[in-house]
C-alpha cells in the first residue's frame, strides 16, 4: 500500500518531500501547528519521531529534541493518539513513525504495531533493529498491514544491501553518508556512486536522508532518488525563526 501511494505521487513529482519531527518537541500543540504547515507547503510523507531517550542515528539537534519531549512528558501512548488525529485531518499525506526499538519493545511490539497502523501510519522505520533480530516486529506489521522500512548505509555490501531490501516494504531510507544525522552531506559522484548502489539492491522507492539542507541539495538528488527527509534543518528553522519560516522553506525547495 505504501508503496503504490509513493509511485502514484512520483508520476505527477520529480522528487516527493519527507520533513521529519521529533513528537511532543516543543509541544504536541507546536507539532501540530508545523505537520498543518508542512502539508500546506507541499510535503507529501511526514516522518514522525517518535521520542527516546538514546537515540543514536541523531546528531546534537535531534538528540536535544528529544530528551526535550520526554521531561514534557512524550510518550508511546501520547505520540499514537496525535498521530491518529493528524493523519485524520489529512488523510492524503503519508505519516511515517520513526523511533528505536526500545519503544515498540516496551509497548509490546503486536500491540504498538497494531495501534500504529489504526491510527492510519504506512510505515515504520526503525534504525537500531536488524532485519534478523525483527521476527517479531515483521510478523506484526504483515498482520496489520503496515510498512516495515529498513536502512541502507554505506557500509553495508551489496550482498548486505541486497538480503535487507528482501524485507523492506513501501520504501527503503537511505543513508546518504556516515555517522549521525545533522551534518551536511556532500552532494557530488560519490553520493551519486552511493545511490547507484542502493538502486541496484532493491525496486523499492528510495527516501535519502541525513545531511540534505538546501535547494541546491534539492536539485542535485532530483531524477536519482524519490524522496528527500530533510530532518535537522526543519527542526532549526522552527528554533530560529518560527513554524511559518519552515513553510516557506520547503515551498522554495521547489521553486
Amino acid at each position: 500500500m505504501l508503496k503504490d501511494k509513493i509511485d502514484s505521487l512520483r508520476k505527477n513529482k520529480d522528487l516527493l518531500l519527507m520533513p521529519h519531527l521529533v513528537l511532543g518537541y516543543p509541544s504536541f500543540e507546536e507539532n501540530a501547528e508545523l505537520i498543518g504547515t508542512m502539508v500546506e507547503a507541499g510535503a507529501e510523507i511526514i516522518e514522525m519521531q517518535i521520542p527516546f531517550s538514546e537515540p543514536m542515528s541523531d546528531g546534537p539537534v535531534i538528540l536535544k529534541a528529544n530528551d526535550e519531549a520526554l521531561k514534557k512528558g512524550a510518550n508511546t501512548t501520547k505520540s499514537l493518539e496525535f498521530a491518529a488525529g493528524m493523519c485524520a485531518k489529512y488523510p492524503d499525506t503519508i505519516f511515517v513513525f520513526m523511533t528505536y526499538y526500545n519503544i515498540p519493545f516496551a509497548y509490546g511490539i503486536s500491540r504498538f504495531v497494531e495501534k500504529a497502523s489504526k491510527a492510519g501510519v504506512q510505515g515504520l522505520i526503525v534504525p537500531d533493529l536488524p532485519f534478523e533480530e525483527g521476527e517479531e516486529f515483521l510478523s506484526a506489521c504483515k498482520e496489520f498491514d503496515i510498512s516495515p522500512v529498513f536502512i541502507f548505509t554505506p557500509t553495508n555490501t551489496q550482498e548486505r544491501l541486497k538480503e535487507v531490501s528482501q524485507y523492506c516494504d513501501g520504501m527503503v531510507y537511505c543513508v546518504g553518508r556516515k555517522g549521525v544525522t545533522g551534518i551536511k552531506t556532500q552532494i557530488d559522484s560519490t553520493l551519486d556512486d552511493l545511490v547507484e548502489k542502493y538502486r541496484e539492491a532493491t525496486n523499492l522507492p528510495l527516501a535519502l536522508g541525513f545531511g540534505i539542507q538546501n535547494k541546491d541539495d534539492i536539485h542535485a538528488v532530483t531524477g536519482k532518488i524519490d524522496i528527500a527527509v530533510i530532518g535537522t534543518k526543519i527542526l532549526m528553522i522552527q528554533q530560529k525563526e518560527g513554524i511559518p519560516a519552515v513553510g516557506e522553506f520547503l515551498k522554495a525547495l521547489r521553486e
